[in-house]
Protein backbone atom coordinates (compact mmCIF):
# COMPACT_ATOMS: atom_id res chain seq x y z
CA UNK A 1 0.00 0.00 0.00
CA UNK A 2 3.21 2.24 0.27
CA UNK A 3 2.55 3.54 -3.73
CA UNK A 4 -0.84 4.40 -2.57
CA UNK A 5 0.19 7.73 -0.52
CA UNK A 6 1.51 8.64 -4.27
CA UNK A 7 -2.39 8.85 -5.59
CA UNK A 8 -2.88 11.44 -2.71
CA UNK A 9 -4.01 14.98 -4.49
CA UNK A 10 -3.67 13.18 -7.95
CA UNK A 11 -5.72 12.82 -10.82
CA UNK A 12 -6.87 9.82 -12.94
CA UNK A 13 -6.74 10.59 -16.41
CA UNK A 14 -5.12 7.23 -18.25
CA UNK A 15 -4.19 4.22 -16.85
CA UNK A 16 -0.51 4.49 -17.61
CA UNK A 17 -0.68 7.31 -14.48
CA UNK A 18 -0.76 4.71 -12.37
CA UNK A 19 2.58 2.53 -11.26
CA UNK A 20 1.82 -1.11 -11.35
CA UNK A 21 2.02 -1.45 -7.76
CA UNK A 22 -1.14 1.86 -7.31
CA UNK A 23 -3.05 0.00 -9.79
CA UNK A 24 -3.20 -3.15 -8.04
CA UNK A 25 -3.32 -1.24 -4.78
CA UNK A 26 -6.80 0.44 -6.03
CA UNK A 27 -7.92 -3.30 -7.00
CA UNK A 28 -6.91 -4.58 -3.29
CA UNK A 29 -8.88 -1.52 -1.88
CA UNK A 30 -12.01 -2.10 -4.04
CA UNK A 31 -12.40 -5.63 -3.03
CA UNK A 32 -11.98 -4.62 0.82
CA UNK A 33 -14.69 -1.77 0.16
CA UNK A 34 -17.15 -4.37 -1.70
CA UNK A 35 -16.68 -6.89 1.39
CA UNK A 36 -17.33 -4.17 3.64
CA UNK A 37 -20.53 -3.13 1.91
CA UNK A 38 -21.58 -6.57 1.80
CA UNK A 39 -21.65 -6.86 5.17
CA UNK A 40 -23.63 -3.71 5.66
CA UNK A 41 -20.23 -1.51 7.11
CA UNK A 42 -20.36 2.18 5.74
CA UNK A 43 -17.51 4.23 6.42
CA UNK A 44 -16.48 7.67 6.28
CA UNK A 45 -13.39 8.17 4.22
CA UNK A 46 -15.06 10.86 2.07
CA UNK A 47 -17.13 12.66 4.95
CA UNK A 48 -17.10 16.56 4.44
CA UNK A 49 -16.27 15.86 0.38
CA UNK A 50 -18.04 17.13 -2.43
CA UNK A 51 -17.39 15.81 -5.67
CA UNK A 52 -18.58 17.48 -9.15
CA UNK A 53 -19.90 15.25 -11.94
CA UNK A 54 -19.69 16.78 -15.50
CA UNK A 55 -21.67 14.89 -18.04
CA UNK A 56 -21.24 15.50 -21.77
CA UNK A 57 -22.19 11.72 -22.30
CA UNK A 58 -25.20 10.28 -21.02
CA UNK A 59 -24.92 7.19 -18.72
CA UNK A 60 -26.56 4.96 -16.59
CA UNK A 61 -23.26 2.84 -14.44
CA UNK A 62 -20.94 5.54 -13.98
CA UNK A 63 -23.12 8.32 -12.61
CA UNK A 64 -24.92 5.98 -10.09
CA UNK A 65 -21.59 4.38 -9.64
CA UNK A 66 -19.83 7.98 -8.12
CA UNK A 67 -23.13 8.86 -6.55
CA UNK A 68 -23.14 5.36 -4.50
CA UNK A 69 -19.82 5.49 -4.00
CA UNK A 70 -19.38 9.67 -2.58
CA UNK A 71 -22.43 8.71 -0.19
CA UNK A 72 -21.50 5.72 1.24
CA UNK A 73 -18.55 7.27 2.85
CA UNK A 74 -19.95 10.48 3.71
CA UNK A 75 -19.13 12.24 0.97
CA UNK A 76 -21.72 14.02 -1.77
CA UNK A 77 -21.65 14.07 -5.65
CA UNK A 78 -23.06 16.48 -7.47
CA UNK A 79 -24.63 15.90 -11.04
CA UNK A 80 -23.80 18.43 -13.60
CA UNK A 81 -25.58 18.27 -17.04
CA UNK A 82 -23.32 20.38 -19.28
CA UNK A 83 -26.49 21.73 -20.72
CA UNK A 84 -27.20 23.25 -17.29
CA UNK A 85 -23.51 25.39 -16.88
CA UNK A 86 -21.51 27.02 -18.68
CA UNK A 87 -18.97 24.78 -19.36
CA UNK A 88 -16.65 25.33 -22.83
CA UNK A 89 -19.57 27.56 -24.13
CA UNK A 90 -20.58 30.90 -22.23
CA UNK A 91 -16.98 30.30 -20.29
CA UNK A 92 -13.69 28.27 -21.01
CA UNK A 93 -12.62 25.02 -19.82
CA UNK A 94 -10.47 26.66 -18.21
CA UNK A 95 -12.03 29.01 -16.18
CA UNK A 96 -14.83 26.45 -15.79
CA UNK A 97 -12.20 24.46 -14.10
CA UNK A 98 -10.91 27.30 -11.43
CA UNK A 99 -14.49 28.19 -10.21
CA UNK A 100 -15.24 24.64 -9.92
CA UNK A 101 -11.92 23.46 -7.98
CA UNK A 102 -12.59 26.29 -5.42
CA UNK A 103 -16.48 24.20 -4.74
CA UNK A 104 -15.39 20.87 -5.20
CA UNK A 105 -12.73 18.22 -3.63
CA UNK A 106 -12.94 16.70 -6.71
CA UNK A 107 -14.00 16.43 -9.86
CA UNK A 108 -15.25 13.71 -12.33
CA UNK A 109 -15.37 13.97 -16.11
CA UNK A 110 -17.37 12.34 -19.13
CA UNK A 111 -17.67 12.94 -22.13
CA UNK A 112 -15.94 13.29 -25.64
CA UNK A 113 -12.29 15.15 -25.79
CA UNK A 114 -9.42 13.66 -23.45
CA UNK A 115 -7.73 17.48 -23.90
CA UNK A 116 -10.91 18.42 -21.75
CA UNK A 117 -10.60 16.40 -19.26
CA UNK A 118 -6.63 16.91 -18.88
CA UNK A 119 -7.39 20.88 -18.68
CA UNK A 120 -9.88 20.28 -15.96
CA UNK A 121 -6.99 18.69 -14.01
CA UNK A 122 -4.44 21.54 -14.89
CA UNK A 123 -6.14 24.27 -14.06
CA UNK A 124 -9.00 23.07 -10.80
CA UNK A 125 -6.58 22.15 -8.76
CA UNK A 126 -7.80 19.08 -7.01
CA UNK A 127 -8.30 15.56 -8.18
CA UNK A 128 -10.16 14.79 -11.24
CA UNK A 129 -11.52 11.67 -12.76
CA UNK A 130 -11.61 10.83 -16.47
CA UNK A 131 -14.91 8.81 -16.55
CA UNK A 132 -14.37 7.94 -20.06
CA UNK A 133 -13.70 10.12 -22.74
CA UNK A 134 -13.04 9.20 -26.83
CA UNK A 135 -9.41 7.85 -25.96
CA UNK A 136 -9.64 6.59 -22.58
CA UNK A 137 -11.90 4.44 -19.86
CA UNK A 138 -9.74 3.90 -17.15
CA UNK A 139 -12.50 4.05 -14.23
CA UNK A 140 -14.01 0.81 -16.22
CA UNK A 141 -10.96 -1.05 -16.85
CA UNK A 142 -10.01 -1.26 -13.21
CA UNK A 143 -13.71 -2.74 -12.48
CA UNK A 144 -12.95 -5.19 -15.04
CA UNK A 145 -9.48 -6.46 -13.86
CA UNK A 146 -11.26 -6.86 -10.37
CA UNK A 147 -14.32 -8.72 -11.82
CA UNK A 148 -11.47 -11.25 -13.26
CA UNK A 149 -9.74 -11.10 -10.44
CA UNK A 150 -12.69 -12.51 -8.50
CA UNK A 151 -13.28 -15.15 -11.38
CA UNK A 152 -9.55 -16.51 -11.37
CA UNK A 153 -7.88 -15.51 -8.05
CA UNK A 154 -5.53 -13.86 -10.14
CA UNK A 155 -4.78 -11.56 -12.87
CA UNK A 156 -1.05 -12.09 -14.05
CA UNK A 157 -0.51 -15.04 -16.92
CA UNK A 158 -4.26 -15.06 -17.87
CA UNK A 159 -5.17 -14.60 -21.49
CA UNK A 160 -8.19 -12.06 -22.46
CA UNK A 161 -9.34 -11.71 -25.98
CA UNK A 162 -11.34 -8.09 -26.61
CA UNK A 163 -13.60 -8.85 -30.10
CA UNK A 164 -15.46 -5.21 -31.96
CA UNK A 165 -14.57 -2.46 -32.84
CA UNK A 166 -10.55 -2.22 -31.31
CA UNK A 167 -9.95 1.52 -31.29
CA UNK A 168 -12.17 2.71 -28.95
CA UNK A 169 -11.47 3.70 -25.46
CA UNK A 170 -12.49 0.64 -23.90
CA UNK A 171 -10.19 -1.47 -26.15
CA UNK A 172 -7.61 0.74 -25.63
CA UNK A 173 -7.52 1.16 -22.23
CA UNK A 174 -7.86 -2.40 -21.55
CA UNK A 175 -5.27 -3.16 -23.68
CA UNK A 176 -3.07 -1.21 -21.54
CA UNK A 177 -4.45 -2.62 -18.45
CA UNK A 178 -3.53 -6.04 -19.56
CA UNK A 179 -0.36 -5.05 -20.16
CA UNK A 180 0.58 -3.55 -17.13
CA UNK A 181 -1.12 -6.29 -15.20
CA UNK A 182 1.47 -8.87 -16.70
CA UNK A 183 -1.38 -10.34 -18.69
CA UNK A 184 -1.74 -11.97 -22.24
CA UNK A 185 -4.02 -9.38 -24.02
CA UNK A 186 -5.50 -9.99 -28.18
CA UNK A 187 -7.53 -7.33 -29.85
CA UNK A 188 -9.55 -9.45 -32.40
CA UNK A 189 -11.22 -6.76 -35.06
CA UNK A 190 -11.50 -5.23 -38.34
CA UNK A 191 -8.23 -4.46 -40.07
CA UNK A 192 -10.32 -0.97 -40.33
CA UNK A 193 -10.81 -0.54 -36.74
CA UNK A 194 -7.46 -1.80 -35.70
CA UNK A 195 -6.25 0.00 -32.22
CA UNK A 196 -3.20 2.87 -33.43
CA UNK A 197 0.31 1.02 -34.07
CA UNK A 198 2.20 3.64 -31.34
CA UNK A 199 -0.53 2.28 -28.61
CA UNK A 200 -0.11 -0.99 -29.51
CA UNK A 201 4.01 -1.11 -28.98
CA UNK A 202 3.48 0.75 -26.33
CA UNK A 203 1.47 -1.80 -24.57
CA UNK A 204 3.47 -4.13 -26.05
CA UNK A 205 6.53 -3.27 -24.33
CA UNK A 206 4.76 -2.82 -21.33
CA UNK A 207 3.53 -6.17 -21.51
CA UNK A 208 7.08 -7.70 -22.31
CA UNK A 209 8.50 -6.15 -19.01
CA UNK A 210 5.96 -7.72 -16.94
CA UNK A 211 5.33 -11.01 -18.31
CA UNK A 212 2.63 -10.47 -20.44
CA UNK A 213 1.78 -10.11 -24.08
CA UNK A 214 -0.18 -7.79 -26.54
CA UNK A 215 -1.29 -8.55 -30.35
CA UNK A 216 -3.95 -8.23 -33.09
CA UNK A 217 -5.92 -10.71 -34.26
CA UNK A 218 -8.34 -10.40 -37.50
CA UNK A 219 -9.63 -13.90 -36.82
CA UNK A 220 -12.02 -14.31 -33.89
CA UNK A 221 -11.83 -18.14 -33.78
CA UNK A 222 -8.82 -18.44 -33.91
CA UNK A 223 -8.10 -15.43 -31.38
CA UNK A 224 -10.19 -16.99 -28.93
CA UNK A 225 -8.19 -19.73 -27.91
CA UNK A 226 -7.28 -20.45 -24.56
CA UNK A 227 -8.99 -17.40 -23.11
CA UNK A 228 -10.32 -16.76 -19.62
CA UNK A 229 -12.26 -13.76 -20.45
CA UNK A 230 -13.96 -12.80 -23.84
CA UNK A 231 -14.70 -9.20 -24.08
CA UNK A 232 -16.81 -6.93 -26.32
CA UNK A 233 -18.68 -3.49 -26.22
CA UNK A 234 -20.86 -1.93 -28.67
CA UNK A 235 -20.32 -1.90 -31.77
CA UNK A 236 -21.15 2.30 -32.47
CA UNK A 237 -20.07 4.33 -30.02
CA UNK A 238 -21.52 7.73 -28.82
CA UNK A 239 -20.91 10.30 -31.29
CA UNK A 240 -20.63 7.96 -34.65
CA UNK A 241 -24.20 6.82 -34.90
CA UNK A 242 -23.55 7.89 -38.64
CA UNK A 243 -21.34 5.04 -38.54
CA UNK A 244 -24.32 2.65 -38.10
CA UNK A 245 -24.65 0.64 -41.01
CA UNK A 246 -20.95 0.78 -41.98
CA UNK A 247 -20.03 -0.78 -38.29
CA UNK A 248 -22.60 -3.74 -38.84
CA UNK A 249 -21.06 -4.46 -42.26
CA UNK A 250 -17.47 -4.63 -40.62
CA UNK A 251 -18.55 -6.03 -37.46
CA UNK A 252 -21.15 -8.71 -37.98
CA UNK A 253 -18.22 -11.22 -38.11
CA UNK A 254 -16.95 -10.59 -34.63
CA UNK A 255 -20.34 -11.06 -33.18
CA UNK A 256 -19.82 -12.74 -29.99
CA UNK A 257 -21.94 -16.16 -29.70
CA UNK A 258 -21.68 -19.36 -28.30
CA UNK A 259 -19.96 -20.95 -30.90
CA UNK A 260 -16.92 -18.53 -30.25
CA UNK A 261 -17.21 -19.07 -26.69
CA UNK A 262 -17.02 -22.63 -26.89
CA UNK A 263 -13.85 -21.81 -29.47
CA UNK A 264 -12.02 -20.54 -26.49
CA UNK A 265 -11.68 -24.65 -25.25
CA UNK A 266 -12.31 -23.12 -21.94
CA UNK A 267 -16.15 -23.19 -21.29
CA UNK A 268 -16.45 -27.06 -20.24
CA UNK A 269 -13.44 -26.36 -17.69
CA UNK A 270 -15.28 -23.68 -16.23
CA UNK A 271 -12.32 -21.33 -17.12
CA UNK A 272 -13.46 -18.88 -19.43
CA UNK A 273 -15.71 -15.88 -18.66
CA UNK A 274 -17.32 -13.14 -20.77
CA UNK A 275 -17.06 -9.67 -19.92
CA UNK A 276 -19.16 -6.33 -21.70
CA UNK A 277 -19.34 -2.79 -20.15
CA UNK A 278 -22.74 -2.36 -20.91
CA UNK A 279 -25.31 -1.49 -22.30
CA UNK A 280 -25.37 -4.50 -24.27
CA UNK A 281 -27.24 -4.85 -27.54
CA UNK A 282 -27.89 -8.67 -26.73
CA UNK A 283 -31.32 -9.34 -28.05
CA UNK A 284 -34.54 -7.40 -29.47
CA UNK A 285 -35.86 -5.38 -26.85
CA UNK A 286 -34.20 -2.42 -27.37
CA UNK A 287 -35.29 0.19 -30.11
CA UNK A 288 -32.11 0.04 -31.20
CA UNK A 289 -32.20 -4.00 -31.93
CA UNK A 290 -35.89 -4.59 -32.67
CA UNK A 291 -35.61 -5.01 -36.58
CA UNK A 292 -32.31 -6.27 -36.53
CA UNK A 293 -31.71 -8.49 -33.46
CA UNK A 294 -28.74 -9.16 -31.36
CA UNK A 295 -25.82 -7.19 -32.00
CA UNK A 296 -22.19 -7.62 -30.88
CA UNK A 297 -23.12 -10.42 -28.46
CA UNK A 298 -26.10 -12.90 -28.62
CA UNK A 299 -28.72 -13.57 -25.62
CA UNK A 300 -27.50 -16.77 -24.80
CA UNK A 301 -23.79 -15.77 -24.28
CA UNK A 302 -25.08 -12.37 -22.28
CA UNK A 303 -27.35 -14.87 -19.88
CA UNK A 304 -25.26 -17.78 -19.77
CA UNK A 305 -23.68 -18.99 -16.04
CA UNK A 306 -19.93 -17.49 -17.55
CA UNK A 307 -21.18 -13.89 -18.02
CA UNK A 308 -20.28 -11.84 -15.36
CA UNK A 309 -21.60 -8.91 -16.68
CA UNK A 310 -23.47 -7.44 -13.99
CA UNK A 311 -20.66 -8.51 -10.93
CA UNK A 312 -18.48 -6.13 -13.56
CA UNK A 313 -20.95 -3.36 -13.64
CA UNK A 314 -21.47 -3.26 -9.33
CA UNK A 315 -17.80 -3.47 -9.28
CA UNK A 316 -18.07 0.25 -10.69
CA UNK A 317 -19.46 1.58 -7.77
CA UNK A 318 -16.10 0.00 -5.87
CA UNK A 319 -13.17 0.50 -7.83
CA UNK A 320 -14.26 4.61 -8.01
CA UNK A 321 -14.78 4.95 -4.39
CA UNK A 322 -11.03 3.42 -4.34
CA UNK A 323 -10.18 6.00 -6.71
CA UNK A 324 -12.14 8.80 -4.94
CA UNK A 325 -10.45 7.64 -1.60
CA UNK A 326 -7.50 7.00 -2.71
CA UNK A 327 -6.63 10.45 -4.37
CA UNK A 328 -8.61 12.36 -1.66
CA UNK A 329 -6.50 11.37 0.76
CA UNK A 330 -8.80 9.01 2.92
CA UNK A 331 -7.39 5.46 2.60
CA UNK A 332 -7.00 4.09 6.22
CA UNK A 333 -9.42 1.49 6.69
Amino acid sequence: MNDMASLKGRSLLRLEDLSDEALIGLIDLAAEYKRRKRMGIRGDALRHKSVGLIFEKSSTRTRCAFTVAATDEGGRAEYLDIHDIHFGRKESIADSARVLGRMFDGIAFRGFRQQTVEQLATHSGVPVWNALTDECHPTQILADLLTIRECFGRLKGLKVVYVGDGRNNVANTLMIGCAKAGMHFVNCTPRELAPAPDLCRMASDMAAARGGSVAVSHEPADAVKGANAVYTDVWVSMGEEAKFQERLGLLRPYQVNMGLMQATGNVKAGQVVFLHCLPAFHDGNTEVTREIGPMEVTDDVFEAPFSKVFDEAENRVHTIKAVMVATLGGVEL
